[in-house]
């Protein structure tokens, strides 16, 4: 066996065995303490010594995901008695960010890379974001959502030795800090920097479903790499497949090191202290995402705008629908589709989380919408005309990105069921978990 594969199972076999023995020593599973990447100072300190470092991150990079004053909260997802609202970006109460706790430790960060959203984590889905400095502690922002390519320059890539990536995913392919991280890793290893990622919990992290990436004809910021909607896995455990499976340009791997969070398995389900973007504003909008998030590419909202983003979905011509809502514009979603109309549809914040856990990934709302606006028989809405949008109901290729398969789009027209669409994809699920299972860190 290679040494580097040997060294890789080793990781995987210490963290395995550290996560039951923290949940043995706490007794009852939901009071175990899960143990972040970025917590382990004993452990990376050493990879950084000497080394002029760039850290990847945003607003999520709270060691430890501490609170202050809340030191004990439950990091657990149970029922809706565990649902916290989730801290935005800048809020006082949140314990230290990575980059402080860094410097504090005499790390020499010399650069930040900000991915979508922005450093602070305030900018709308997409939305160009202009380098800047850190008023805190004077280092360099580093956009990588400015004009021009997401990769970094050679002239940004010679101002560090070695790459931190400490980020909160939501382990979704179309969700695109991951993508970000791709780019990194590969300009590390044409550069021949080192990267070493702090990892943290996957919220999705304890299913898989959906179809894999055409890598061939829909690789697009929303989608880079061959994996399902939801790959079920932590960004260190995704980064060791990328290096892995030869993912990066022209096959080549970066000098990779994973330092793995403690007491945490695929059947956790961790619950967030702060938005991980803009729009994800509580667990049930997490959780429901891998469902909801198809509606970005259509012509319905699936509430941008308002205080329950991807909890509902709704559109001006909806009818037969008691539920509505007005778009309006607010920071993190600034000129919202349909802003100021009346949009009818159906609010999914009253489905039960087990529910929402048991059905994965539920085409069922997008079918119901398609049905919906192509209904021919306008009787019960005030005798106005009916007019069936067929294909125009999807946003042009948009829509093909984010479901990674165009067959998708085509049996949701033909009207297919939810169940015969997600039936095509069951052999890609187990494929694809046959393939990750060396790269994972925890136990399944």
């Amino acid at each position: 066996m290679p040494p580097a594969l040997f060294l890789m199972h080793l990781q995987r076999l210490l963290a395995a065995a550290a996560a039951i023995i923290a949940a043995v020593s706490c007794g009852r599973a939901e009071e175990q303490r899960i143990v972040l990447g970025d917590e382990r100072s004993d452990v990376y300190l050493p990879l950084l010594e000497g080394k002029r470092v760039a850290l990847f991150s945003n607003q999520t990079g709270v060691v430890g995901d501490l609170v202050k004053g809340r030191e004990t909260r439950p990091q657990l997802c149970t029922d809706e008695t565990s649902l916290d609202p989730l801290l935005g970006p800048g809020d006082t109460s949140l314990g230290p960010h990575i980059l402080d706790v860094l410097i504090s430790e005499g790390v020499n960060v010399t650069a930040i890379f900000s991915p979508e959203h922005g450093f602070r984590g305030t900018a709308d889905a997409g939305e160009l974001v202009s380098s800047s400095v850190d008023e805190k502690t004077g280092v360099p922002i580093l956009s990588l959502y400015e004009e021009g390519s997401h990769f970094p320059s050679d002239e940004n890539m010679a101002k560090f030795d070695v790459l931190v990536v400490d980020i909160q995913d939501v382990g979704l392919r179309y969700y695109t800090y991951y993508v970000t991280m791709t780019h990194l890793m590969d300009a590390c290893a044409m550069h021949g920097k080192s990267v070493v990622v702090f990892d943290r919990p996957n919220p999705n992290g304890f299913y898989v479903d959906g179809p894999i990436l055409d890598t061939l004809n829909l690789r697009t910021g929303v989608g880079w790499l061959p994996i399902p909607t939801v790959h079920g896995m932590t960004l260190g455990e995704l980064a060791q497949m990328i290096n892995g499976e030869g993912w990066l340009e022209g096959g080549r791997k970066c000098d990779l090191e994973v330092v793995p969070c403690l007491g945490y398995t695929h059947e956790t389900k961790y619950s967030l202290i702060q938005r991980p973007s803009p729009n994800l504003k509580d667990m049930k909008s997490i959780y429901l995402y891998s469902s909801t998030c198809y509606f970005e590419g259509t012509v319905v909202s699936g509430g941008r705008g308002t205080a329950f983003p991807f909890e509902c979905f709704g559109h001006p011509a909806l009818r037969g629908y008691n539920f509505s809502f007005i778009p309006e514009s607010m920071p993190g979603a600034t000129s919202p589709r349909y802003e100021g109309e009346v949009c009818y549809g159906r609010d999914l914040r009253g489905l039960p989380l087990d529910s929402i856990w048991a059905g994965k990934i539920n085409l069922s709302y997008v079918i119901e919408a398609y049905a919906g606006l192509n209904r021919e028989d306008p009787e019960g809405w005030e005798g106005e005309p009916s007019i069936p949008m067929g294909e125009k109901f999807f946003r042009k290729g948009h829509f093909d990105a984010l479901a990674g398969q165009r067959y998708v789009r085509e049996d949701i027209m033909v009207g297919k069921t939810a169940e015969e669409i997600s039936g095509k994809w069951a052999s890609d699920v187990e494929k694809f978990k046959a393939l990750r299972r060396p790269y994972l860190l925890y136990p399944e």
